[in-house]
């Protein structure tokens, strides 16, 4: 092995020959198809005369390694599904690194390997990236950042109506409440795991529905609420949810309730929340239920004339509550 140390230095982020043998000996050991691949800051990609969508995303979860996935992983999915939510097919992602002086160098290895292991997983290639390292205290062991293409052959004319129907495919908040569980400052026990997963195999066996889905979100930073809460902004229209037909596991009921949170604003990162035209939701869902994420799918609600720009849910006590979107994150670096 090329490398000398255990620890991320400085100099690995110098550009010479520390920096190379980093990127040779870890990443393009992983993410090249050919071991002797030119390391160059752009890749060539050979693409027919189609249509795009690009994407980029930052992650600074903290803790690194959390219950279900890890930065890496997370960075992979949330690119990923960030492309898939347009109707895109994801095709290339890329990989940048902020790494701290003293950074265990296993540790990176291991974030690196679940990146691979992601993508092989989705279909998709990491074909390039960079790598900074910053002094020690400048940065929280490891940021990355993912940029991703694909083709683009579909996309959802966002213009929902009244009786459209809301779809949500799995339990909500299980990301952001396994997140929360793992950080040391809490010390909590609990068997939540994140539900990190690339859905662009969930959301591809819809595409004979495409032409009858209006909208599709990721429910990530703010979750559930908060991406209803967009899909009606600056519309005359509301949407309406039912609290009883949710699915939420009791351990996020739980832990939210100790932590004070609401769980319909918490975080996703292998969800999808989509409006559908009148009728479909049922097929919609019989179709998600088919694939392994997708099995606690359901509708949820309806796209209703009522409550113009807001979105209202029946509680189980039989009231109604405004879901306002949040003026900020209640849960910060879960992402």
């Amino acid at each position: 092995m090329a490398i000398a140390d255990d620890k991320i230095l400085l100099g690995h982020g110098s550009g010479g020959k520390l920096m190379h043998d980093l990127i040779r000996d870890v990443m393009v050991r992983e993410f090249a198809a050919d071991p002797e691949a030119r390391l160059l800051d752009s890749a060539i990609l050979k693409l027919k005369s189609r249509k795009l969508a690009f994407t980029t995303d930052t992650y600074v979860v903290k803790p690194l390694f959390f219950p279900g996935g890890n930065i890496g992983k997370l960075a992979v999915c949330g690119t990923i599904n960030d492309l898939s939510v347009v109707g895109a097919t994801p095709l290339f992602l890329s990989c940048g690194l902020v790494i701290e002086e003293g950074f265990e160098i296993s540790l990176l290895r291991k974030v690196v390997r679940s990146m691979n292991i992601a993508a092989e997983r989705a279909g998709v290639k990491i074909v390039t990236g960079d790598t900074k390292v910053v002094e020690k205290g400048s940065c929280d062991g490891l940021f990355v950042n993912t940029a991703g293409i694909g083709y683009a052959e579909t996309f959802f004319d966002g213009k929902i109506r009244v009786g459209d129907e809301v779809i949500v495919s799995g339990t909500i908040g299980d990301h952001g409440m396994a997140v929360m569980a793992a950080r040391e400052d809490f010390g909590l026990e609990t068997s939540l795991r994140s539900d990190c997963a690339s859905v662009n195999g969930m959301v591809e066996s819809l595409k004979p529905f495409f032409h009858r889905i209006r909208l599709m979100r990721d429910p990530t930073r703010g979750g559930l609420a908060t991406v209803l809460n967009e899909f009606v902004e600056g519309t005359n229209i509301g949407i309406l949810v039912d609290e009883e037909s949710i699915p939420i596991k009791r351990g996020v009921v739980a832990l939210s309730e100790l932590l004070g949170l609401d769980p319909f604003y918490v975080a996703n990162e292998g969800r999808i929340v989509l409006v559908c035209s009148e009728g479909m939701g049922e097929a919609l869902v019989r179709r998600l239920r088919f694939h392994p994420l997708g099995k606690k799918s359901v509708v949820i609600g309806k796209v209703v004339a009522d409550y113009p720009g807001k979105v209202c849910m029946t509680t189980k006590a039989g009231g109604t509550r405004i879901l306002d979107m949040l003026i900020s994150d209640q849960l910060p670096r879960i992402c």
